[in-house]
């Protein structure tokens, strides 16, 4: 019954993103909130790339410009829906390249030139031994 619950959830997120590529917001609304229905029924945990594509309070589908403002402040990813004004904050991945971007970061998030030297040159093979072109003959 899970693995039913979880097939009808993504063919709904499925049918969500393509009513509202045709304009139609409000079916993508609607089926939006049939899986969430769906969702705490069956006790399915929606999956995190589907978690990111919705409201949590109005159920509205983010639509970039039209339901949703993405912003970003102080490492942080700010999405506000644009219907009900409920702001969802979700930290930036990746460490941080600038000194002093926070009172936390340290020497740890930057970068010094040696090391990204050294990790540049790790990604290059080493030459085989048929390839080398001085021993020949």
């Amino acid at each position: 019954m899970v693995r039913v619950a979880r097939e009808r959830i993504s063919s709904l997120f499925a049918l969500a993103e393509r009513e509202a590529a045709t304009g139609k917001a409000q079916f993508a609304d609607r089926y939006i909130q049939l899986a969430r229905r769906i969702g705490t029924r069956y006790n399915v945990r929606l999956l995190p790339e589907y978690r990111e594509l919705y409201c949590r309070g109005c159920s509205a589908f983010w639509v970039e410009g039209r339901t949703v403002r993405t912003r970003l402040r102080s490492g942080r990813r700010v999405r506000t829906c644009l219907r009900c004004g409920r702001e969802r904050r979700t930290p930036l991945r990746g460490p941080r390249l600038s000194p002093g971007a926070g009172p936390d970061s340290g020497p740890q998030g930057v970068l010094r030139d040696d090391v990204v030297l050294a990790e540049a040159g790790t990604d290059e093979e080493p030459p085989s031994e048929g390839d080398d072109e001085s021993e020949e003959g």
